[in-house]
């Protein structure tokens, strides 16, 4: 009886989570109907014409949807890899510092950016590459013209996924180093007692040590290849650079909510989730293949 009443307690606990959960993310999947439908809001969500398939068929004819997929995969695709690759190199890097107060202070500075919103950072990134930027200050103190970085579509996609991965960097970085703190100590003495030096310390020790990890975090990570960052790229993009840096998510909010195209932006949306439920299924399949993780 008394466990009952404890685990009682556990589900009043819960409530409010499950409350959140149906009104929030379960109700509003009735209006994926607008995907199949001619939807007008004079009519209503169970009233509009159905037409089936006719919205992606349509979304599929349109330029801007090859463009926004493309630009989608290669963001995202991007800041997949630079976010595993640049975390493990500052990871390894930090561990070999010796000073525990330096290390300190240096994990604060580079994890401060992961805590600020991509409005505040977006101002930041402008007033950089702005035209009155620090950047465009720096060429112009050489005697050379200042350039529009934020209006060109050429190095837009750069400038997305390298600000995204010097925001979040610091932060990726904390799994590496808990996974290097599971690494023996007396490894490395044996290493330096046959002569190793730094680098072979890192090629032969801490490297395979962190090899489980950077395979996990990369299965784990395909489940976002069609999430590229709406509140980054809308923060930064403008007309000028959509051949480049206009995503699957900035364009469904511009045909939904500025040209009300409800049906349309349902269905590119719809298409979205599918892809990425299959995708995080196949990833989580992966994880528990080659990391032998399982969430269930």
């Amino acid at each position: 009886m008394k466990t009952k009443g404890v685990q009682k307690h556990y589900y009043f606990m819960l409530l409010p989570g499950m409350v959140w959960l149906i009104l929030f993310s379960i109700v509003p999947m009735a209006g994926i109907v607008m995907a199949f439908e001619n939807y007008n809001p004079g009519q209503g969500l169970f009233h509009s014409e159905w037409v089936g398939m006719d919205n992606f068929k349509y979304m599929f004819q349109l330029n801007d949807s090859k463009t926004v997929i493309i630009n989608t995969f290669v963001i995202s695709i991007g800041k997949i890899v630079f976010n595993l690759l640049i975390p493990l190199i500052f990871a390894i890097l930090l561990n070999e510092l010796r000073s525990l107060r330096y290390k300190k202070i240096v994990q604060t500075v580079v994890y401060l950016p992961h805590f600020l919103s991509w409005v505040i950072m977006a101002t930041i990134v402008i007033g950089i590459f702005g035209y009155y930027g620090v950047v465009n200050t720096v060429i112009k103190s050489f005697g050379m013209d200042p350039k529009l970085f934020m209006a060109d579509a050429r190095i837009f996609r750069q400038i997305v996924i390298g600000t995204d991965v010097w925001k979040e960097f610091g932060y990726n970085a904390i799994i590496y180093l808990a996974a290097l703190t599971g690494v023996n100590l007396n490894l490395y003495e044996a290493a330096a007692i046959d002569g190793a030096g730094r680098w072979q310390s890192i090629r032969n020790i801490t490297l395979p040590a962190l090899a489980t990890t950077v395979v996990l975090l990369g299965v784990l990570s395909l489940g976002n290849v069609l999430n590229a960052g709406f509140d980054q790229v809308y923060n930064l993009y403008n007309p000028l650079v959509y051949s480049t840096g206009d995503i699957l998510d900035t364009w469904v909010y511009r045909l939904g909510l500025q040209n009300l195209q409800f049906s349309l932006a349902t269905a590119a949306g719809l298409f979205k989730s599918v892809i990425s439920f299959v995708l995080i299924f196949i990833s989580y399949r992966l994880a528990y293949r080659y990391a032998d993780y399982t969430v269930f």
